[in-house]
C-alpha cells in the first residue's frame, strides 16, 4: 500500500492547480475522464458552486483553533473528478482546513487515472468519490472519509429507501441540505479524523 500511495502522491496536484485545471476544462468545454454532455454541465456548475464556497466558508473560533493546533505532520490525498458533485461540496472545506494548519499538505489525484489507488478505497465494492485518504508522516493511512458527510449519507440512503431510485429529485434535496448545513457536518468530521496531539504514532 505504501508504495501504491507514494506512486500517487508522485502524481498528486494541489488545491490551487487543481482549480486551474478546472477553469481551463469549463472554458475549453471538455471535463475528465469519459466525456459526456452531463458531466460537462455538472463540471462547470461545480467550478462556480467551488468558487462560491471559497470565499464564503466560515469556521467558529473553536473551529479555527482546532485546525491550527494541530501538530502532528499528516497528508490529506483526496481522489475526486471535476463532475462529481459531493467533490464540489467538500474539496474547498477540506482546503480551508488544510490552509489552517501549517501540518496538513492537501494533495489532489483524479479517479481515472489512479485505478489501482480507488480501487483500495471503495465504498460497498463502489467507486465513490470524492475519498479523502490521511496519512501520517512516514504515509501510512490513519484514516479515509467519503464520498459524504454521515448525515448527507443519511438524506441520501432514506431517499433511495423510499423511492428506490437516485433522480434529479434527489440530488435536488442534497443540494438544499449542503446549502442549509454550510459544510458543518464536514467540519466535525475532519475533526474527528485529523491526527492531533493525542494521536500515538506507533505506526
Amino acid at each position: 500500500m505504501k508504495e501504491l500511495i507514494k506512486k500517487s502522491l508522485a502524481k498528486a496536484i494541489s488545491y490551487e492547480e487543481y482549480n486551474v485545471l478546472v477553469k481551463n476544462l469549463v472554458a475549453e468545454g471538455r471535463t475528465t475522464g469519459e466525456t459526456t454532455k452531463e458531466k460537462v454541465d455538472y463540471t462547470k456548475l461545480n467550478y462556480s458552486r467551488t468558487k462560491r464556497l471559497d470565499k464564503t466558508i466560515k469556521l467558529s473560533e473553536e473551529q479555527f483553533k482546532f485546525f491550527q493546533d494541530i501538530n502532528v505532520k499528516q497528508t490529506w490525498l483526496v481522489i475526486t473528478e471535476p463532475w462529481c458533485g459531493d467533490a464540489a461540496q467538500s474539496l474547498p472545506f477540506f482546503n480551508k482546513l488544510a490552509s489552517i494548519s501549517e501540518n496538513i499538505e492537501l494533495k489532489i489525484v483524479l479517479r481515472d487515472e489512479n485505478p489501482e489507488l480507488m480501487d483500495s478505497f471503495l465504498t460497498y465494492g463502489s467507486r465513490s468519490i470524492p475519498k479523502l485518504i490521511i496519512l501520517d508522516k512516514n504515509l501510512e493511512v490513519i484514516n479515509h472519509w467519503g464520498p459524504r458527510s454521515k448525515e448527507a449519507t443519511k438524506v441520501v440512503d432514506d431517499y433511495v429507501q423510499e423511492h428506490a431510485k437516485i433522480d434529479a429529485q434527489l440530488k435536488t434535496n442534497l443540494q438544499l441540505w449542503y446549502n442549509k448545513n454550510k459544510g458543518e457536518a464536514i467540519i466535525a468530521e475532519m475533526q474527528e479524523l485529523a491526527l492531533c496531539e493525542n494521536y500515538s504514532e506507533v505506526v
